[in-house]
């Protein structure tokens, strides 16, 4: 991407002003070229195209110039996420001066071009072909003289493009859409293919909060052990304000000897009890107010489970005990340790 050119001075940066009317009619006309896309594709050549790359037997490479090489980079990467196929994406100029070396034969080279005439695909197709690999390519133009690619790869599917709808017919911004559009769409119907599940497609995602919410469970982000807040139910509450407090939970676990939970005591609870008891709240043991029938949750259970069980009806709570099939306390999960976690 080359720098941006410096503003001149006395220029303002915007020398009209966008109609909310004008732009709807643009919306109006990108969607005829869509639908006229959708219309007019042949399921033929998509289903040979999609049945390629589900038989690949090596690597799959997807290569373009412009905007068509962003949108090959584009479907590179999102194949590339599914974990089943080796897949990437190949600067066409850089193939030729040695990138190259990393098609071998039985490998797939997917070509995008609007135009089928790109110079710099029309001088790799010999050399990909040399190395072995099976050549497929998306191309908007007629077949013949003019789209040279077309007749060049084994495979070709047309993407049928009624108009460019930049004003002047020539920006890409149809073209690159139904591209992007036709291989994610492609790509969804390999997933399916592959019988690929939420397990798997987490594996490769184990940074952001989609792999978060399939990988994480709650045993993964719970406090356990001694940053757990536990009382016994005979305990006064004034006695066990520093336990309440000092935990960062908000709330006490009431257990018997064994840890098995009773109930529940939350900041919310010595509030209420507070107002309602006043200095009778000295003579009230932790278990005379507790909740005795709180949520709970399995350690087994995903992270993004618990935070649906907090925040369901009939109110919103902070927190969940975690306890096991004897339901007894083995941790706690909050909300702010989900929020922490990036969940």
């Amino acid at each position: 991407m080359g720098s941006l050119p410096p503003q001149i001075l006395g220029v303002p940066g915007s020398t009209g002003k966008i109609d909310a009317g004008e732009l709807g009619h643009l919306f109006l006309a990108q969607r005829s070229n869509l639908e006229h896309f959708f219309d007019h594709l042949d399921l033929a050549q998509a289903a040979d195209f999609a049945q390629a790359l589900l038989d690949a037997p090596g690597a799959v490479f997807f290569s373009g110039v412009g905007k068509s090489g962003i949108v090959a980079h584009k479907l590179a990467q999102t194949l590339a996420s599914l974990g089943f196929a080796r897949s990437a994406f190949l600067p066409p100029v850089d193939a030729l001066h040695g990138d190259l070396g990393a098609v071998f034969p039985g490998d797939l080279l997917v070509l995008l071009s609007k135009s089928g005439a790109s110079q710099e695909l029309l001088a790799l197709v010999p050399c990909a072909r040399a190395k072995g690999a099976r050549l497929l390519s998306l191309t908007s133009a007629a077949e013949g003289a003019g789209n040279p690619l077309a007749t060049l790869c084994d495979v070709n599917v047309h993407l049928p493009l009624q108009r460019e709808l930049c004003p002047f017919g020539l920006a890409p911004v149809t073209s690159a859409a139904i591209q992007m559009m036709f291989g994610d769409t492609v790509i969804a119907a390999l997933m399916a293919a592959w019988r690929l599940t939420k397990e798997k497609y987490a594996t490769n995602h184990p940074a952001g909060k989609i792999g978060k919410s399939l990988i994480f469970k709650v045993k993964d982000v719970m406090k356990n052990k001694k940053e757990l807040p536990l009382c016994k139910e005979g305990d006064m509450i004034m006695d066990q304000l520093t336990e309440l407090t000092s935990k960062g939970c908000g709330c006490l676990l009431v257990v018997d000897e064994m840890l098995h939970l009773i109930g529940t005591f939350t900041d919310g609870d010595l509030r209420r009890t507070l107002k309602a008891s006043r200095a009778a709240i000295f003579n009230l043991t932790v278990g005379e107010m507790c909740n005795r029938n709180p949520r709970t949750i399995s350690p087994d259970a995903m992270a993004v489970e618990a935070m649906q069980k907090m925040e369901s009806p009939p109110s919103a709570v902070q927190f969940l005990p975690v306890v096991d099939d004897h339901n007894l306390v083995i941790g706690i999960i909050t909300l702010h340790g989900l929020v922490t976690a990036g969940l």
